[in-house]
């Protein structure tokens, strides 16, 4: 997936650990379980034509989180890819 400049972005995660760097938007959600908004954060992807063919014919979209350590109190590096085609 080709990481994309969400408009109105407030923030760049990642450049200073030697990533491309992620643009950002920092939002709220509501959320239905403890019935209120929560912080929450909002990135833009887009298929390359590989993934894009590779969804269309019926591939999950993958959410792979870099490291162990999630309670460190920053957010870890993530990717976004398309999962292999169902057989």
């Amino acid at each position: 997936m080709m990481i994309m400049r969400i408009p109105g972005f407030t923030r760049l995660l990642g450049k200073s650990q030697g990533y491309l760097g992620l643009p950002v938007k920092d939002t709220a959600v509501y959320d239905t379980v403890q019935d209120k908004h929560l912080p929450a954060i909002v990135t833009a992807w887009q298929p390359d034509p590989e993934e894009l063919a590779a969804l269309n014919a019926g591939a999950s979209i993958r959410v792979t989180l870099i490291g162990t350590d999630i309670c460190s109190g920053q957010h870890p590096p993530i990717m976004l890819s398309a999962g292999p085609v169902p057989e």
